[in-house]
């Protein structure tokens, strides 16, 4: 014997499973999500963290400058990590981390582009990057060993300088710097990278003379650097329109390893507003010549400026239009008549397509007309007046009787200015009333 079981109670035909909040959340989430995927696919985030423990702007690592790009934010300078090419061409200072083995001709090509656009930084490398030791625990992303030392090699560019890597001292001292009014202690003991060129104009150097940072004499003009330099320019040629160019040979002085020590800082606030930049500038850390530059697509230039604005608007549209299906939710109302029905018929339709025209405001100026025209009857004004002189007459009729209230003309020049509905019924209004206050 089998025994059938019904269910407690029906469910009505055609009734809507959900309800309103619940169909509110499912498209409020598939929104966010599916703009939080086009925003990652145009960007880049999610694809991979720069983190990589190279000595680069977005590098943690010890030989990396991240320390830097965040000493400068909070500086209140505009610092911006640049992953495209194109965007190299913009104002404001440029910091280059090249690697040991970069193209020299692609660094020149950059430095080249800039003289007339803004200043250029160029740092040198050294260290080579390890990962971790496997018993290293509590190591973080991005963290590396130093395993050796290694100086740079870029032909084609300034092949009048030379860089050398050598002992800090011969006789075991730490290596201290001094340079802009600064002094300090490199973090390393052993090893020192400096440079050595005819057109080196030493801005920071070793106590034994060797130069750790330099301007480029290229014949410009930087009063700034001038005055800090420790020798005078050479050059004969005066350029006032091109930007500094400086090289920092030893790049303890400003990554993540010096920038434990605040003479490092004291550096960096020395050395900045000396390169022509403002108090609050861009700041521009190159990440393409460190293998971590993308090329830019639709999506990438539909959430950068000046296009970000028209996705912005894109989106709020979207979201009115949602919102106001979401309000119609439910069974539809029963929609009135487009023409009404009795003897008000034509009256109501006629408002009803001024209405919609969205044309109000222009029954601002007939109106005072007809209101006019009939208090002049009823005042036993002559015709003959011109619509300025009735005005005056009105006023001072009004004046003579009701002195406390706003005189015709005004309320006219409120009634013809008014753009919105309720401010044109509030005029029409007050026009009404001093028409049966003058009538009476």
């Amino acid at each position: 014997m089998s025994t059938a079981y019904a269910p407690s109670h029906d469910i009505a035909v055609g009734a809507n499973p959900f309800s309103r909040r619940a169909v509110l959340a499912i498209v409020l989430i598939g929104t966010l999500l599916f703009v939080a995927l086009l925003w990652m696919i145009g960007t880049g985030a999610g694809m991979g963290s720069p983190n990589n423990g190279k000595a680069h702007a977005a590098s943690k690592g010890v030989t990396g400058y991240a320390a830097m790009t965040d000493y400068l934010d909070r500086r209140g300078y505009a610092v911006r990590q640049v992953r495209n090419e194109g965007a190299l061409d913009k104002p404001g200072l440029l910091v280059l981390t090249p690697p040991a083995f970069a193209s020299g001709k692609d660094i020149e090509k950059i430095v080249s582009a800039r003289r007339y656009i803004g200043p250029t930084l160029v740092i040198t490398p050294k260290w080579l990057e390890l990962p971790p030791a496997r018993d290293q625990s509590g190591a973080k992303k991005g963290w590396v060993r130093l395993g050796g030392t290694q100086a740079p090699h870029w032909e084609g560019f300034l092949d009048d300088v030379t860089v050398d890597l050598g002992k800090v001292d011969a006789n075991g001292q730490e290596a201290k710097w001094d340079g802009l009014g600064l002094s300090g202690t490199l973090p390393d003991r052993k090893h020192v990278l400096w440079g050595e060129g005819d057109r080196l104009v030493p801005l920071v150097t070793e106590r034994d003379g060797r130069i750790l940072a330099a301007l480029i004499d290229d014949g410009g003009t930087y009063p700034a650097l001038e005055d800090l330099a420790k020798q005078p320019m050479q050059s004969e040629i005066e350029d006032e329109d091109r930007y500094p160019l400086v090289i920092v040979f030893e790049p303890d002085l400003l990554n993540n390893y010096g920038m434990a020590s605040r003479d490092s800082a004291r550096l960096i606030d020395a050395l900045v507003p000396a390169m022509e930049v403002g108090a609050d500038g861009p700041i521009l850390f190159d990440l393409t010549l460190n293998g971590l530059g993308r090329s830019d697509n639709l999506l990438t230039l539909a959430f950068t400026p000046p296009f970000l604005a028209a996705t912005l608007c894109l989106l709020l549209a979207a979201v009115i239009v949602g919102w106001r299906a979401f309000l119609r939710f439910g069974p539809p109302f029963a929609p009135d008549r487009a023409i009404a029905f009795g003897k008000r018929a034509l009256v109501a339709n006629a408002a009803g397509l001024v209405r919609r025209s969205g044309r109000l405001h222009l029954l601002a100026g007939p109106y005072a007309e007809r209101s006019r025209t009939r208090l002049m009857q009823a005042l036993a004004l002559p015709h003959t007046l011109a619509p300025e002189q009735a005005g005056e007459a009105i006023d001072r009729a009004l004046a003579s009787r009701h002195g406390d209230v706003e005189p015709f003309t005004a309320i006219v020049a409120r009634l013809k200015a008014a753009r919105r509905p309720q401010d044109l019924l509030k005029a029409a209004r007050d026009l009404h009333a001093l028409e049966r206050m003058l009538m009476r």
